[in-house]
């Protein structure tokens, strides 16, 4: 699904209307954050969300506090719902034997770096990835979902769209009144640079709240993005905000032929990437995407397909280090490494 152009330009007819849709969408998220009792796990649970439905770039902030954690001595595991795959899970994702189809493309690229346990119900996950032998789990998005007991919750903001219009889904982006969510976090993550003037606005909010700190980062291209320069280039891409990934071929000197952006957790068919194909051939081009694409491509379209993926980085390494200091110890140690249930 595409995001509605009117959610990010200030609110007209179309988001008048579908303010009482999005207040009802709201209320029944505040009754259920209020009247839902969340699993205590035995380890700390660190949740990397947003505000908004999708594009903030929460995967790859949820890789480098990973990488952090590790780097500190933990064993960290992601949990993640596994949106797009069939699986409910729990079970913990093996590269070799799923696929995207199976367990969503973000647990893929999750799996890639550290542990990552798939499952709907995110308690009965956390008491996977624990046996697992996990010592600290990262739940990849679940901002919203109270069942799981979180010890530290960052909010992640993208700086370039900000919360668009304000309003809550279906008039706008919102997951949630930006006050109830600034309510629930430890830390907000801005990500990029401010193109929207929403760092002033964040302190603002922060100060009325308990004054969560404001840490900064920013997505990266990694080393081998330099291929891409004064390359012809067909960029295809269904996230939630493909305009970024064509700038940022752009930013790299990438010369960009044709730009397809396709809807989020896009299920890519046989003609539509013959297509591409087909046009790069002809404009003597290289076809680029995501690495959040390439993972829902078929294995046999993969090797004509060039990937630019990106990290992030940390502004202040500090900052996160402090807020990191406050998490708890593990209740127990953590478990020998087990296999966990698989369902479907």
């Amino acid at each position: 699904m595409k995001a509605p152009g009117f959610w990010y330009r200030e609110p007209g007819l179309q988001a008048a209307l579908l303010t009482p849709a999005g207040a009802l969408y709201a209320a029944a998220g505040r009754w259920r954050q209020r009247f839902t009792t969340p699993y205590r796990a035995a380890v700390p649970v660190i949740c990397v969300g947003n505000l908004t439905a999708g594009g903030a770039g929460k995967t790859p902030t949820a890789i480098a506090l990973a990488e952090r954690l590790a780097a500190r001595g933990r064993a960290p595991a992601f949990l993640t719902r596994g949106y797009g795959g069939r699986l409910a899970g729990p079970l913990l994702v093996d590269l070799a034997r799923h696929e995207s189809r199976d367990v969503g493309d973000e647990a893929m690229l999750l799996a890639a770096h550290y542990p990552t346990c798939v499952a709907r119900d995110r308690p009965a996950g956390a008491r996977a990835a624990i046996a697992a032998g996990a010592d600290t789990l990262i739940m990849d998005d679940g901002f919203q979902n109270p069942s799981l007991r979180k010890d530290l919750s960052l909010l992640v903001v993208d700086g370039a769209s900000a919360f668009g219009n304000d309003r809550v889904i279906p008039a706008g982006p919102l997951r949630e009144r930006i006050a109830d969510g600034m309510a629930r976090a430890d830390a907000v993550v801005l990500m990029g640079t401010d193109l929207t003037g929403v760092r002033p606005r964040l302190a603002a909010l922060a100060a009325q709240r308990h004054d969560p700190p404001i840490l900064e980062a920013r997505l990266e291209p990694q080393d081998t993005a330099a291929r891409f320069r004064n390359a012809s280039v067909v960029a295809f891409a269904g996230i939630a905000r493909p305009q970024k990934f064509f700038t940022t071929l752009e930013s790299l000197g990438a010369r960009l032929v044709a730009r397809y952006a396709f809807g989020d957790h896009h299920r890519y068919d046989a003609d539509e990437l013959m297509q591409m194909a087909e046009l790069a051939d002809a404009a003597d081009a290289v076809l680029v995407t995501t690495a959040k694409d390439y993972a829902r491509l078929p294995e046999e379209a993969r090797p004509m397909v060039q990937v630019l993926a990106v990290r992030a980085v940390w502004t202040d390494p500090a900052g996160l280090d402090r807020l990191l200091d406050r998490l708890p110890a593990p209740l127990r140690a953590a478990g020998p490494a087990a296999p966990a249930a698989a369902s479907g």
